[in-house]
């Protein structure tokens, strides 16, 4: 692995044979492997691991699904990060849902992985001076470093990646998932994660999705009751058109939620701004601060631009939740419509459970039950 600052790293392959190129960020969760290589949000990034051990419980079977067609166990049809860094891939792994191994997993994808790597160090390196672009080289002969470096220089950078389209969406086209006899939630896809589908049917409501550029005239086709704006890879400033679409739902005072992307969507839409965090918050164990009550919760976390508090004094918004280390926006909600949006993962998947309250809030809304504030 070569790094953008001409750090070298060596360490034994697996996965794929292959080369790969984009952002190296750090992900601080102890489990949910499957889970965080399958989120859409990854797109573009090399994903390291600070956990010392991976790989020891395998990887379920990624042809189980539910009856909507979801799969039950991971949060998009294919691994997403380009390629993947630990310190020791487990060389036995055991559970009694693992159909394979992650070796294999990744390799049937073709997608490459490098172990042997001091975590700790690389995790240094990225909280120091910034994530980076980063050169990710498995072959099974002699590898060229210059050739790689070259190679890296030369590959688009992240920030100019357009990553919608192929991996949000499904392809530009709508999809049902739950009973047609149910209120209906419109998911706009900018690389929702499966376990946002779940949380919309445990709601009691079928998921819509439609593609990431849809207009707010074609959402509201659905006649929805919600709109839920999801997660997703790169820079918000990005989607425009996505922008518009939301900024026209919110003057329509359509309940909305915003998730992780979504909520920097959402707050560009009422006013504010976007900025791009030093190395990003990804983990599962991030204190957030609800300013409603006083309370912290431990909360799933994975993206790397944040909302810009001093823009929210004149925006439509006001802040819900801080993160308690950092004091970063967590979350906001609209001063007089019934829309909110939280830059954590309420779904979780993977990570804890203890926010799932958040689509409660949403439910309430669509139940007229007042104003997000």
């Amino acid at each position: 692995m070569i790094l953008e600052d001409g750090t070298v790293m060596r360490g034994g392959g697996f996965g794929a044979s292959a080369s790969s190129f984009g952002e190296i960020v750090f992900n601080t969760g102890m489990v949910g492997y499957a889970e965080t290589l399958t989120d859409p949000s990854y797109r573009g990034q090399l994903l390291a691991l600070t956990y010392p051990l991976v790989g020891n419980y395998g990887v379920p079977d990624p042809g189980r699904r539910d009856a909507d067609g979801i799969s039950m166990f991971f949060e998009s049809e294919s691994i997403q990060a380009r390629g993947l860094v630990v310190h020791e891939l487990s060389g036995m792994a055991s559970h009694w849902n693992m159909a394979m191994t992650l070796d294999e997993w990744m390799h049937g994808e073709g997608v490459p992985g490098i172990s042997g790597i001091d975590t700790r160090a690389l995790t240094r390196t990225l909280r120091e001076a910034g994530v980076m672009m980063a050169a990710l080289v498995v072959s099974d002969g002699e590898i060229d470093e210059e050739d790689a470096a070259r190679r890296l220089e030369a590959a688009p950078r992240y920030a100019d990646e357009h990553l919608m389209g192929a991996g949000a969406g499904e392809g530009g086209s709508d999809a049902v998932y739950g009973d047609a006899g149910k209120g209906t939630v419109v998911v706009v896809d900018a690389g929702a994660k499966n376990a946002i589908l779940r949380c919309v049917r445990e709601m009691g409501y079928r998921a819509v999705t439609v593609p990431w550029d849809s207009t707010a005239e074609h959402i509201m086709s659905h006649r929805p009751d919600g709109v839920v704006v999801s997660n997703g890879p790169g820079d918000p400033l990005r989607c425009g058109r996505t922008v518009s679409a939301v900024r026209s739902l919110i003057g329509m005072d359509v309940p909305m939620l915003g998730i992780c992307l979504g909520a920097q969507i959402m707050g560009l839409a009422g006013g504010a701004s976007t900025y791009k965090l030093k190395y990003g918050h990804r983990g599962q164990n991030k204190p957030c601060l609800n300013l409603e009550d006083g309370r912290v919760h431990v909360t799933s976390q994975n993206h790397g631009y944040c909302i810009d508090p001093d823009s929210l004094a004149g925006s439509e918004f006001e802040a819900w939740f801080t993160n308690s280390d950092d004091r970063t926006v967590e979350g906001i909600r609209h001063r007089t419509k019934r829309c909110v949006a939280v830059q954590f993962h309420p779904e979780a998947s993977p990570g804890p459970y203890d926010c799932r309250f958040v689509f409660e809030r949403l439910r309430k809304m669509m139940a007229g039950e007042g104003a997000a504030a």
